[in-house]
């Protein structure tokens, strides 16, 4: 036990850390580190992959807003970027959330793998991440992007629970902004994920319930988690606008491919049906 906390709060310093730097509210760390350890412990069963998906919306929900509020503070939010772009991703993610609920844990493990495969790939293949190309200015976000873009990143992000920083932060990108700029829209663009997502796994049904659980979220894990994100939250606000851009490109995706890695992992030490 002391260890699965111990490690939990590692985690969450780290996922603090990514928060603030990447724009992610920690579903792609925390999923599988909460996944990992559920599975070692004595309630945990199939619902494992969901629990650890509800866990990493209710983490999410927190951090964003804490990071959102740091950043608004410094300046670096732009309404037209951030609204009405959230209330579409609020949309889908009420739906997203609530499919997720009745996936299998195994379909939801492969569709987290193939989503961070995916963007991975384009984020290295197609051009405009890595390098933003010289321009006048930002571009504005289309209707079409705004209303189909959002209502998709809100479903895919809240079903994954990843919060769907790993789809602003490229749209965003691809807008002419720079990083610092990106991931700092991506916090408050999470909050409507997360609180939709929250919602629908703690009011959930769940066939195996367990101590200290409120509906699918783990409230004992994600206490932990959070102890360790927030002290680093407000440490990292100072450093994300002294890392050059170029780094902080190839960072977020050198950081993507060590999540899909330890996602893999933990899976191929606990196969389907264990």
């Amino acid at each position: 036990m002391l260890i699965s906390f111990s490690t939990l709060l590692f985690f969450g310093c780290l996922t603090g850390l990514t928060t603030v730097l990447f724009g992610f509210g920690g579903g792609f760390i925390t999923v599988p580190v909460v996944y990992g350890v559920l599975n070692v412990t004595a309630c945990s069963g199939a619902d494992a992959m969901h629990i650890a998906v509800a866990t990493s919306a209710a983490v999410m929900l927190v951090n964003s807003v804490a990071a959102a509020l740091a950043q608004w503070r410094q300046g670096r939010l732009r309404r037209a970027y951030v609204w009405p772009l959230a209330a579409f991703i609020a949309v889908g993610a009420g739906a997203g959330s609530f499919a997720a609920t009745l996936i299998g844990g195994t379909a939801l493990r492969l569709l987290f793998a193939v989503y961070l495969l995916v963007t991975i790939a384009d984020s290295v293949l197609r051009k405009g991440f890595l390098a933003v190309a010289h321009r006048t200015g930002p571009k504005p976000l289309g209707r079409v992007t705004t209303t189909l873009g959002g209502t998709g990143i809100g479903l895919v992000a809240a079903g994954l629970g990843v919060g769907g920083s790993v789809m602003t932060v490229p749209l965003l990108r691809r807008r002419g902004l720079p990083m610092a700029e990106a991931t700092a829209m991506a916090n408050p663009l999470s909050v409507p994920v997360a609180v939709a997502a929250t919602l629908v796994y703690a009011l959930a049904p769940t066939a195996q319930a367990c101590t200290g659980q409120l509906g699918y979220v783990d409230l004992t894990a994600g206490a932990a988690l959070l102890l360790g994100s927030l002290p680093a939250i407000a440490l990292a606000r100072r450093l994300t606008a002294r890392v050059p851009d170029r780094v902080h490109s190839v960072a977020y995706v050198v950081l993507l491919v060590a999540v899909l890695v330890v996602m893999v992992a933990v899976e191929g030490r606990h196969p389907v049906g264990s």
